[in-house]
């Protein structure tokens, strides 16, 4: 069971921020492009960063508290759904507090 540790914090992450799509209705997700073009260039980073820091011994991952599925290029699973959850949700997050809050516009709105 400690082998969901890991991805069991990436769910808790997206579950605290998701209801804001359903019950706020942000939109995050019907502008998927949008959310792509944020998530992926800074996520492919990340990646790069995350798997030079592991191959050079300055952190490793805790192999009880990931999926026994094995990895990915040096990363496990969780790690690759940090970079997108993680972000996701900072993006539901500031379109709620846009939305409810403020009449702050972006540029894309109908």
């Amino acid at each position: 069971m400690k082998h969901y540790t890991y991805l069991a914090a990436m769910g808790f992450t997206l579950l605290g921020s998701i209801w804001l799509e359903i019950f706020l209705k942000v939109a995050v997700l019907r502008r998927i492009r949008r959310v792509l073009l944020s998530i992926l260039p800074i996520g492919i980073a990340f990646v790069l960063w995350d798997r030079f820091a592991i191959t050079q011994g300055h952190w490793s991952f805790d192999e009880a508290q990931i999926l026994p599925v094995g990895r990915i290029w040096g990363l496990p699973l969780e790690e690759y759904l940090f970079f997108v959850f993680v972000p996701l949700a900072a993006i539901l997050t500031i379109e709620a507090v846009r939305k409810v809050y403020t009449k702050w516009r972006v540029g894309d709105e109908t």
